[in-house]
């Protein structure tokens, strides 16, 4: 067995073996708002419910191990000490993950990842009108842990008023697990789903993807591709070039017969295949094809 002092490794070798030993953890998307009003929307893993009465969950965003600075969602709740804390079923997830892009500060991460603002009534961050469960919390304290990289900063929240989609409710008014469908982070880039175990979703944080606001209207409100296809879309950092579309049509006899049939769902599904196989240059290149 493989023994480890924790001070004789590397912090993200230690980061490492811990997020792949403590699995599955739930995701907190967390939405938050400044002190001038700017939304901000990111996912954390270090994450749980700690009490039932009073109603109290946890979340961590950790300083970063590269530059040790602190991210904008723990900032904010110091500012307004509110947050909403939205749960992540599959659905969502490419969005969700599209979110955790390193952006700048002041970029609206609900536009970035193409999901919907929605009003809280009791707090001023907005609620992701696509989860299925939504949570208002006041921020009661802020831990901060240490002032070195990767230390963590324990945001407690009390739930001071919940939303639940009725869709994924039982015929007892309890939620179901099939209907919700809940994701968990795991280790690198692994998640996992109750009905389909463990799945990979490549990390976006290499480069500062488009975003699904870039993405064309004609391709953003297809009847074919889901929100998990524009997520995955969104993560390109440049679009294609003419000459890069051009070879691979020309490479191509069925990419030439799927775009001869001038039909915008064959294009869209042909594109879905690509994105199925995480194939997302390829996608683009049947979408923006003429």
């Amino acid at each position: 067995m493989l023994s480890i002092n924790p001070k004789d490794i590397s912090i993200p070798k230690l980061h490492s073996y811990m997020l792949g030993a403590v699995a599955p953890r739930p995701i907190a998307f967390a939405s938050t708002m400044d002190k001038d009003g700017n939304p901000n929307l990111s996912p954390f893993s270090f994450f749980n419910v700690f009490s039932s009465n009073p109603p109290l969950m946890i979340f961590s965003p950790n300083r970063k191990g590269r530059d040790n600075t602190t991210k904008d969602t723990h900032e904010n709740v110091k500012e307004v000490g509110e947050v909403v804390i939205n749960v992540v079923n599959y659905d969502i997830v490419q969005q969700m993950s599209l979110s955790s892009t390193a952006y700048p500060k002041g970029v609206n991460e609900f536009e970035k990842a193409g999901l919907t603002m929605l009003p809280s009534e009791l707090v001023k961050p907005f609620r992701v009108a696509e989860s299925p469960v939504q949570f208002e919390c006041k921020v009661r304290e802020v831990i901060e842990l240490g002032q070195e990289g990767g230390a963590g900063n324990l945001i407690l929240c009390e739930v001071v008023k919940m939303h639940i989609k009725e869709s994924v409710l039982d015929e007892n008014g309890n939620i179901d697990q099939h209907k919700i469908d809940l994701v968990s982070r795991m280790g690198g880039n692994w998640y996992g789903r109750s009905k389909q175990g463990i799945f990979e979703v490549p990390k976006p944080l290499a480069v500062l993807g488009i975003g699904i606001d870039q993405i064309p209207d004609s391709i953003r409100w297809s009847k074919v591709l889901t929100g998990n296809d524009l997520g995955k879309l969104g993560t390109v950092e440049r679009l294609p070039s003419s000459d890069e579309i051009n070879e691979f049509v020309n490479n191509s006899i069925e990419i030439k017969s799927v775009l001869s049939a001038a039909d915008e769902i064959k294009v869209h599904q042909k594109a879905q295949e690509f994105l199925n196989n995480n194939e997302v240059l390829s996608a683009w290149k049947v979408l923006l094809a003429k």
